[in-house]
């Protein structure tokens, strides 16, 4: 079970380029005179990536994270991954504190970044093999689990081909199964669908449905997405997130009615952009 309270990060924004209020901040330092009428330098800017997520994500379920690009979905998900630090809130997962002992939380939990992060050089089998050692298991285990999860998401023929040929799709298998080598209780995918063809896709919701089952071991599944079909066919709960904050949470029918909508993209829209709406409303 994943657990998130009040996450908060910001970011410095990239420095503007050196001209104009800076050119006249560095001869000042360097004792030369400046316009009576020069503005000051602008002090750093900070842009606020996520400001209050928070959601519950039970076992044997599939929890999905909604919003548009830049809603902060990705930079809440490193934070869960132990990647970044917040500034503010909380994160458990399986009542562990993800800041205060990250390494046991790992170890919980599988990821799947939006990156996929495969060594190009290496081998499906090399680079599933080589992730299962760094969580402690011997070569012969994670080999043997590597086979059985090749077996299952049918990327058998893939084991022993670099990685650097690999589609979008075979590298999804190969980063999906090895998030799974350790048999985590917790799984964290990033857009994962990103770049997949129609096949592809059906493919990694029958394989998310099986482990969310009890015969796949009941796993806690947490997903950023921004594609409402997705959501629709696959969530258990939906987490809507705009503007780095949380702004609704329920299941697609409980969205639905409160927003007085039968079509979910219409329900997003309005759970989603209400400050949008309310400018445009305004300008009519």
């Amino acid at each position: 079970m994943i657990e998130v309270r009040g996450l908060a990060k910001s970011f410095a924004a990239p420095a503007p380029r050196r001209g104009g209020a800076w050119r006249f901040r560095a001869r000042a330092e360097a004792g030369a005179s400046v316009p009576a009428n020069a503005k000051p330098a602008p002090g750093p800017v900070r842009v606020h990536a996520v400001r209050d997520v928070s959601f519950d994500a039970p076992n044997g379920r599939i929890t999905g994270l909604l919003g548009p690009n830049g809603a902060g979905k990705t930079t809440t998900l490193r934070m869960l991954a132990a990647l970044i630090t917040p500034e503010a809130g909380t994160m458990r997962v399986d009542g562990i504190d993800v800041v205060a002992r990250p390494r046991e939380v790992l170890a919980r939990m599988g990821v799947l970044s939006d990156s996929r992060g495969l060594y190009p050089r290496l081998t499906a089998r090399e680079n599933i093999v080589y992730y299962g050692a760094l969580h402690g298991m011997e070569r012969e285990a994670a080999d043997a689990r590597a086979q059985d999860l090749a077996r299952m998401f049918d990327m058998t023929a893939l084991l022993d081909r670099r990685a650097a040929g690999f589609s979008q799709g075979e590298r999804m298998k190969t980063a999906l199964v090895r998030a799974l080598v350790h048999d985590p209780a917790n799984i964290v995918l990033d857009e994962p669908t990103n770049g997949l063809d129609v096949l592809a896709t059906r493919a990694l919701r029958e394989s998310l449905r099986w482990l969310r089952s009890p015969e796949g071991g009941a796993k806690c599944i947490v997903f950023s997405t921004h594609i409402m079909q997705e959501v629709e066919r696959l969530c258990d709960s939906v987490v809507v997130v705009a503007h780095g904050r949380t702004v609704a949470t329920g299941t697609v029918p409980e969205l639905l009615a409160k927003t007085e909508e039968s079509d979910f993209e219409e329900a997003f829209v309005k759970l989603a952009f209400v400050s949008e709406l309310s400018a445009a409303g305004a300008a009519l």
